[in-house]
């Protein structure tokens, strides 16, 4: 697959590692900064999704999406992402990462607006949603150098999956280091965290943000 992502925030809040552990398959292993493991809420918008090769279709290629992850690797080696949920506007866009990725896709209503601050509000259903007003902080921008906690929760290329079988599966995800800055979060209520079983603390998340890059993915391949 190709596609481009723009405007990601990267919000973390520390959970203890056992915590996490439970929540994740037994073959694989929560990853730790300095012994604290993090669960990630990362929103965004994509635009030119399509198989490699393949022009983008305008209408169906371009959607919004808001993300539940923490972070894990497989027996010290291959660190990569474990997604607690994905939320995409797109119908097609869930039954083909159901299908092709197997990943925890679900359907819902995304308004997105860029004009000023960012402004992004999900419903997935009653329970389950997002409201996130942010913007970048004027400031350095650059890659997170590697062995900071920025290069630990943004720079990871596995994402890791497991279909009804209990398969565990893995793709590649290929872009450029992403150009990270300051961000602030004007505005934020949000219930993805806790629909994932998941109790964060109420304490300011670590924020972090990237205008955007060019993203390949690889096809799945068994662990």
């Amino acid at each position: 697959m190709r596609q481009d992502w723009h405007h990601l925030l990267f919000l973390h809040w520390e959970i203890p590692p056992r915590e996490l552990q439970a929540l994740v398959p037994p073959e694989l292993t929560i990853d730790t900064f300095e012994g604290k493991a993090f669960v990630g809420l990362i929103p965004f918008t994509l635009s030119g999704v399509r198989p490699a090769l393949t022009p983008p279709i305008p209408w169906l290629s371009s959607f919004h999406e808001i993300n539940v992850r923490t972070y894990v690797h497989r027996e010290g080696r291959d660190p990569g992402v474990w997604f607690f949920s994905l939320d995409a506007s797109s119908v097609l866009a869930v039954q083909a990462a159901r299908a092709f990725y197997k990943l925890p896709y679900f359907h819902s209503t995304i308004d997105f607006s860029d004009e000023g601050p960012i402004e992004f509000t999900s419903r997935r259903d009653e329970v389950a949603g997002a409201r996130i007003v942010y913007r970048p902080i004027e400031g350095p921008v650059a890659a997170a150098p590697p062995g900071t906690i920025e290069h630990f929760l943004v720079e990871r290329y596995l994402l890791y999956s497991m279909d009804e079988h209990h398969q565990l599966y893995r793709a590649r995800v290929h872009h450029e280091p992403y150009p990270i800055q300051r961000a602030e979060v004007l505005e934020m209520e949000e219930t993805l965290i806790w629909a994932a079983g998941i109790r964060r603390a109420s304490s300011v998340a670590l924020r972090h943000y990237a205008r955007g890059v060019s993203v390949g993915i690889d096809s799945l391949e068994k662990c």
